[in-house]
């Protein structure tokens, strides 16, 4: 699926964004399927092009794709990637995990939604479990604004109210956020870090936490707009896509750096390789 902006006049820079998701309820469950015709990642795509309009340009993927949609290709050309994940985590090969791995820190914006805390690329940059409590029994959600200068924060209402949503809490095992941009509250008395930020590489990545299977939260006008928000803030601007690289430079050289393969010389590695393998 692909949808482009709408007809208008030529924009210079829209955004390439790719929405990903697993798209497995929507397929096994007929009620699911029925609330969101177009998947969750159709509903993601409608949200982003009707606030963005013409500054962004949308495709969909989906894991049963080849390569899961993310191929080599798609993610060179993408400057913000959209996960959405729940039911099939561990079917998202390990391949693909490092590949978007690699383009985030080489300055791929990412952004995770709702049970997305799970999946395996937020693990990986976050480097913890990412687990936390959890309750489906359709509490109201109060997504209150901790950082009302953030460009995540503009348009969104404070505190956005979601009539039902599923409800997460605390403790959430993740690393202290870069930025902390929304917190939630939930029927039950609960709070969660529902809005965070993190720099890993040259890329940024945000958490968003409402948006649920079994809600139709991502036909929201707030949910939409802090979305919308947080692919406009999470492109990285720079001259190429690169990984962060350990040069050596030259004293007095501030501006050219030489690869450099670690303490031992490649003559001295390859010996020492050489030696282990008799």
């Amino acid at each position: 699926m692909r949808i482009e902006r709408p007809p208008g006049g030529p924009v210079s820079s829209p955004i390439r964004v790719t929405v990903w998701n697993e798209n497995r309820h929507e397929q096994l469950e007929p009620e699911i399927a029925e609330r969101y015709p177009t998947g969750i990642h159709g509903a993601l795509a409608e949200g982003l092009v009707a606030n963005l309009g013409e500054g962004v340009v949308v495709r969909t993927a989906t894991l049963d794709e080849p390569e899961h949609g993310l191929t080599e290709e798609v993610l060179r050309e993408t400057d913000v990637l959209t996960w959405w994940g729940h039911a099939a985590h561990g079917e998202v090969a390990d391949e693909v995990v490092d590949r978007v791995h690699r383009h985030v820190l080489a300055g791929m914006g990412l952004i995770v939604l709702h049970s997305g805390h799970w999946s395996k690329v937020f693990g990986r940059l976050m480097g913890t479990s990412c687990t936390l409590r959890w309750r489906s029994e359709h509490d109201r959600e109060l997504v209150w604004t901790v950082d009302p200068t953030h460009p995540i924060a503009q348009g969104v209402p404070h505190p956005m109210v979601i009539e039902e949503d599923e409800m997460y809490g605390e403790f959430f095992d993740i690393p202290a956020p870069d930025e902390l941009v929304f917190i939630s509250s939930f029927s039950g008395g609960e709070v969660f870090r529902s809005g965070c930020t993190f720099k890993r590489g040259h890329g940024k990545v945000f958490y968003f936490k409402p948006g649920d299977q079994d809600y139709p939260v991502y036909f929201h006008q707030g949910v939409r707009r802090v979305i919308s928000n947080a692919v406009q803030w999470a492109v990285t601007v720079r001259p190429e896509r690169a990984e962060p690289t350990l040069l050596r430079y030259e004293t007095e050289d501030f501006y050219t750096g030489h690869s450099y393969g670690g303490a031992l010389s490649d003559e001295a590695r390859a010996a020492l390789e050489a030696q282990a393998a008799q």
